[in-house]
């Protein structure tokens, strides 16, 4: 076999290998990302464009709320809330599952070089970099859990235990991975600073 021949084969080779599958952006109407993974994932199965579309993700860190009382609750927050990550293979097809699915808005970002949407004028996505995908799966997998408390600098509260107790004040400062806070109390006239646990105040305002 010539020198020549061994070159056309290797083109070949490079003209029929697969496109490799790569992250992209899609924003959604506010409030739909959960349902539009659902509906997605329902229509890839459908539609059978399941070698293209691989994964639907969305993108979410732990969260501990303190509630006045004191006690945990456990959830998760949206990383970029209004939008859903897909990982596939951009052609066409593909683009229309996507973009056809209800309360999906538009891919994020676009380039000029392909077009999309069989000549209507949509334009080829571009995907996520591969560190910018690294750096989102990363802080998903290891982001320690968010703290939040129903409680603000600037809200009024009741002391309702302690030496304090029926106490009114202003909170100064809030320390959710304490359980704590400051607040000023008027102590003999004056505005004191005081700590206490969340479960020994109540919000009034």
């Amino acid at each position: 076999m010539s020198f020549a021949a061994d070159e056309s084969q290797d083109v070949d080779q490079q003209v029929s290998k697969p496109a490799s599958p790569r992250w992209y952006a899609v924003q959604v109407a506010s409030g739909c990302e959960k349902r539009v993974k659902t509906n997605l994932e329902q229509r890839i199965q459908t539609m059978d464009v399941a070698d293209r579309i691989l994964k639907v993700q969305i993108p979410q860190t732990p969260t501990v709320k303190i509630r006045k009382d004191g006690s945990r609750q456990h959830g998760e927050e949206k990383v970029f809330p209004g939008y859903v990550l897909v990982q596939m293979v951009m052609d066409d097809e593909a683009w229309q599952v996507v973009k056809n699915t209800p309360n999906v808005i538009n891919f994020v970002g676009a380039e000029q070089q392909r077009r999309y949407g069989r000549g209507r004028g949509h334009v080829k996505p571009v995907p996520l970099s591969y560190g910018e995908v690294e750096r989102i799966f990363k802080q998903t997998e290891e982001q320690e859990p968010i703290v939040k408390v129903d409680m603000a600098v600037g809200d009024k509260i009741m002391v309702l235990s302690g030496p304090f107790k029926e106490f009114e004040g202003e909170v100064i400062e809030v320390s959710p991975e304490r359980s704590k806070l400051k607040a000023l109390l008027s102590i003999f006239g004056r505005d004191t600073p005081v700590e206490l646990e969340f479960n020994q105040i109540e919000k009034t305002s």
